[in-house]
């Protein structure tokens, strides 16, 4: 049998508390309750009315435009740097056969 490390850490999030059962470090799971409570609280102040599931949809959402900007980001980077890393090769590879 495996051992279960998973722990309940209580969170709060617009104002209601959420237990919450991982095996992530205690301060990793605030951080990210209090980064979505702050991406709510955003939607809120940029919201013209609406319920509370309106709100956490429009978080939601921002949350994952902000995670696919990321991932776009590091493929971007992740090819430049792939076309750097092949140039670099076959910079070598003239020194080397020139040197021959």
């Amino acid at each position: 049998m495996t051992e279960d490390s998973s722990q309940v850490v209580t969170v709060e999030i617009m104002g209601q508390r959420y237990p919450i059962k991982s095996s992530l470090d205690i301060e990793y799971i605030t951080e990210l309750a209090s980064y979505v409570d702050q991406k709510i609280q955003s939607a809120s102040d940029h919201s013209t009315g609406g319920d509370a599931v309106r709100i956490a949809v429009l978080a939601a959402l921002n949350i994952a435009d902000e995670y696919f900007r990321s991932c776009d980001t590091k493929s971007t980077l992740g090819d430049s740097l792939r076309q750097r890393t092949t140039e670099i090769e076959e910079m070598i590879d003239r020194v080397l056969d020139s040197s021959s």
